[in-house]
């Protein structure tokens, strides 16, 4: 299995091809705004070739007509019409701008996103990349690969007016025209010599910006863990400190890039200047015309410009590089080029698609799950599971126990496709599955992880997500929570707040396993359900639990004695290989591991036997 360090150099798609995919996405949204950037730099050339007609006649070096008075006024009105035309284009084309923008980001997210949440579930980020990294992936990142997509077509903008404007120069005068342009070589030579530097600098700042970005996320989601470990000093300590590094990587990367963008503009305005008192010699020497200098003031005041923005662009390319490297990493391994694909699955016009409606599946009843030689070790570790083989027959309670680390929840999420076996098998009533993350889940399976995820919406919700509501009661009374729900302020319309804070840490496990039972499915995967819960609420679910069906068949995590008492099976692992397999009462007297586990675990009364 390939990880992210182990992704080469010639796995990312170069950035030039990357940039063309994506204008071939939308390519007449592309073009139009093209159109407007080349225009942007070919306007300030027209007002110099008429400024210098209109001096030459006002000094009548060059008369252009037996009018000149008619002549100057056409001049002016061109003048003023070019003037207008090119205010017009300026005002058009930022909205270009924008829609080039919103929908390179639209591709590039929708890419991801449906990467990610196609891989199994417990590997859809990176393992070095938390949840705030990858929306700062998802946000910065794309932003700056879409305010690049805005540059595409300066290069030809800048070609055109060098090539124009050195041809218009050259023809009064070579020498001096030559001079007017070595900036350019000048600025160019610089930003190259600059460019592992410019990587290096933007590297570290988007990282630093992913970690406060990650850091403030996790912040959020444990205030109440901060606040009973009185830590909110250590953790304030510990988010400034972050903060500082992003600080300084961020004011290395802009300073990097505004020292560039001022050297680019100020070589060249010094540049300028140095023509401009050429220029005037020659003008005193009679081999300029007053229009002549005119033209020339007015062209190398522009190219003055116009090569501070190369030095700009040449940067921007050195830097959307990392951002697109960064974008690549969330696709672990797949090709880059999914990235930048374009499939038609993405809509920019008309209405939004209506919501899908799953249909109904074929749901086979459970008879038997049997697992072979089901392996999974976790990436440059030797922990994870080996050889796993176990069997559940329908309406069984098998409980699954062991100490921390022996790969009880590795199992479970590699039986379930949350993570990617590296061997072996499942078979579902004798035929093997193909896809685990397709297959075990509603209507067939459904799981509860040891910290059930709630959203910040009401608590109807989080137990329904889409479902109708016609065993909603009955859920709600097998899980134990009928009692719960009229105390909470608004009853099942309550707000449970970010991750379900508003709620006890057994209300949250009750209400996720409600969550399962409305979905009705073959198979209920429980990992550590009861850890939160009292004694009397944990009988009190197994029973109801056990009263839900005949036919339903239960694989739970636990170490508790009230789930291993009533457990058909027992399955004990130890350095995620099992260890023991049976009954109670058998394996209190065949397995050391287990009766130390019980010898450590409560009994019904709270008291260690």
């Amino acid at each position: 299995m390939q990880s992210v360090q182990q992704m080469t150099a010639n796995d990312i798609e170069p950035s030039w091809r990357a940039v063309l995919r994506l204008i071939a996405f939308r390519p007449w949204i592309f073009l139009l705004s093209s159109a407007g950037i080349i225009s942007f730099y070919l306007w300030p050339l027209l007002p110099g070739l008429f400024i210098r007609q209109l001096f030459d006649l006002l000094s009548s070096r060059t008369p252009l007509t037996n009018d000149p008075q008619a002549t100057i006024w056409a001049l002016v009105a061109v003048l003023i019409g070019v003037a207008i035309a090119r205010s017009l284009t300026t005002l058009a084309y930022p909205f270009g701008e924008k829609a080039v923008m919103l929908i390179v980001e639209t591709l590039m997210r929708h890419n991801l996103l449906r990467h990610m949440l196609g891989r199994p579930g417990a590997q859809a980020l990176p393992p070095d990349s938390s949840p705030g990294e990858a929306v700062s992936r998802l946000r910065d990142d794309m932003g700056h690969i879409s305010i690049f997509m805005t540059w595409t077509a300066d290069p030809i903008g800048q070609v055109l007016t060098f090539s124009i404007a050195f041809i218009t120069l050259a023809q009064i005068d070579l020498r001096i025209t030559i001079f007017g342009f070595l900036p350019l070589v000048v600025i160019l030579t610089l930003v190259n010599t600059l460019n592992s530097r410019i990587r290096r600098y933007r590297q570290a700042a988007q990282e630093s910006i992913g970690q406060v970005t990650g850091l403030l996320g996790e912040i959020f989601g444990a205030v109440q863990a901060v606040k009973v470990a009185g830590a909110e000093a250590h953790v304030v300590a510990h988010l400034h400190q972050v903060n500082e590094q992003r600080r300084t990587a961020t004011l290395r990367d802009q300073l990097l890039t505004k020292l560039i963008d001022a050297f680019s503009f100020g070589a060249a305005n010094i540049a300028t200047g140095v023509l401009l008192l050429l220029a005037a010699q020659a003008f005193q020497q009679g081999q300029f015309t007053v229009g002549d200098f005119a033209l020339f003031a007015s062209y190398l005041g522009w190219m003055a410009f116009v090569m501070g923005m190369v030095g700009g662009y040449v940067t921007k390319y050195q830097q959307v590089g990392i951002s697109l490297r960064r974008a690549v990493a969330l696709l672990q391994g797949a090709p880059s080029l999914r990235l930048t694909q374009h499939d038609g699955s993405v809509r920019m016009r008309g209405a939004l698609p209506p919501v899908p409606t799953p249909a109904p599946q074929a749901v086979e009843a459970l008879r038997t799950l049997s697992v072979t030689g089901l392996t999974y070790h976790y990436p440059d570790s030797e922990r994870g599971i080996t050889g796993i083989d176990l069997q559940l027959v329908a309406g069984q309670f098998v409980v699954i126990t062991g100490r921390i680390g022996s790969g009880k929840s590795t199992l479970v999420r590699a039986l379930l496709g949350l993570l990617p076996p590296q061997a072996g098998q499942v078979c579902w009533n004798g035929q093997p599955v193909a896809d685990l993350t397709a297959f075990m889940s509603p209507p067939q399976v459904a799981y509860t992880p040891q910290v059930p995820r709630l959203f910040s919406e009401p608590l109807r919700d989080n137990l329904l997500m889409g479902m109708p509501d016609d065993q909603l009661q009955r859920a709600i009374y097998h899980a134990a929570l009928e009692h719960d729900v009229p105390r909470l302020d608004h009853g099942l319309d309550t707000l449970v707040g970010p991750r379900g804070v508003r709620l006890s840490g057994g209300q949250m496990q009750r209400a996720a396993a409600a969550r399962m039972f409305v979905r009705t499915p073959q198979l209920l995967v429980f990992d550590d359900l009861s850890s939160a819960l009292d004694v009397e609420t944990e009988r009190l679910l197994w029973e109801r639990l056990a009263s839900h069906s005949q036919h339903t068949t239960v694989l739970a995590v636990s170490h508790r004695r009230a789930a291993l008492q009533r457990a058909d099976q027992i399955i004990v692992l130890k350095d995620g290989q099992i260890a023991g397999q049976g009954r109670l009462a058998e394996l209190l007297e065949t397995s050391a591991e287990l009766r130390e586990l019980w010898r450590t675990e409560k009994d019904d009364t709270g008291h260690s036997s």
